[in-house]
């Protein structure tokens, strides 16, 4: 569980620093940041692994697994969460704001909760069903509380952009946790795949057809770049408790943890940029973690210690 939890703390600081980041120079002024951005996260994301697992001498096992069905299945999660998840993502951040990107993306472990039931043959019970619920309608409070007097640039583009990060999120999970259930893809290999394929189906596919190669030359080099790689750094540690997760509690239980970045977001923004939180945000916060903690915990009875802790 601890894996979960983790995850969510460090994607909650990879989404207050990429918000910056689209805040600063080119970025700020550009019509296609929020999808270049996303490119440029994503590289910085497979360079960061790359010599991570060359430093561990592990590339071996990455080039091993990308011939493997899993690994190749992996790839598949990649694209969905990735260009298409990830995009929709800034896409939506950047047209309706951060707190409808949260309401409505943080459905995506409600997606892949039914399909990892449909195709994993997971079960969640329906006190932790409740729970995940509990903390979703949470979630949408925070977003709605947030977006009082904001001005929405484009509101059809964002909610189709967070639409598709609802989709290839939530997909993605599931597909991860079937290609990790064999020994030839442990997390952190997967992970490389990932952002690796990720990577290359930005820059090679989706960046010319785009129009958006000239912007990435442009920005490739600025401050505000620089930034989109300390989020980054914060996404690949993100991650890799993430897939940790996922290959240990399962799909279902990984993403409920998950989505306590909407709270921590909150939290962390008061500190770093000094936005008060209201009483009902702090209180919505409360919910998240409390909810989200609970429906990723079959034996609610282990938290208070009547039995041996399990992640």
């Amino acid at each position: 569980m601890k894996y979960g939890l983790l995850s969510g703390i460090l994607w909650a600081i990879d989404t207050v620093v990429l918000g910056i980041a689209l805040a600063m120079g080119l970025y700020a002024v550009v019509a296609n940041a929020s999808f270049v951005s996303a490119c440029m996260h994503d590289i910085f994301a497979a360079l960061i692994l790359l010599v991570w697992m060359g430093v561990r001498g592990r590339l071996g096992d990455t080039i091993a697994a990308i011939k493997t069905r899993n690994g190749q299945v992996i790839m598949l999660a990649a694209l969905l969460g990735g260009p298409i998840g990830m995009s929709g993502y800034l896409a939506a951040i950047e047209n309706i704001g951060p707190g409808y990107t949260a309401a409505i993306s943080a459905f995506y472990p409600a997606v892949g909760t039914l399909l990892a039931v449909l195709i994993l043959k997971e079960r969640m019970k329906l006190k932790q069903v409740g729970m995940l619920l509990l903390a979703l309608l949470a979630i949408v409070c925070i977003g709605w509380s947030s977006t009082t007097g904001s001005t929405m640039d484009n509101p059809l583009a964002g909610i189709l952009g967070a639409l598709l990060c609802v989709f290839g999120w939530g997909s993605e999970a599931v597909i991860l946790a079937w290609g990790m259930n064999e020994e030839a893809v442990d997390n952190e290999t997967a992970l490389q795949i990932r952002e690796t394929t990720s990577a290359l189906a930005y820059l090679l596919v989706a960046m010319p057809l785009s129009g958006s190669l000239e912007f990435f030359g442009e920005v490739a080099f600025t401050p505000e770049n620089a930034v989109v790689g300390l989020a980054a750094l914060a996404g690949v540690v993100s991650y890799l408790f993430y897939y940790k997760a996922i290959d240990c509690i399962g799909a279902s239980r990984g993403m409920a943890l998950n989505i306590s970045y909407s709270a921590w977001a909150v939290l962390i923004s008061a500190i770093v940029l000094h936005v008060i939180p209201s009483a009902l945000e702090i209180v919505c916060c409360a919910v998240i973690i409390v909810g989200t903690v609970l429906s990723a915990s079959p034996n609610w009875g282990e938290l208070l210690g009547n039995s041996r802790k399990k992640d």
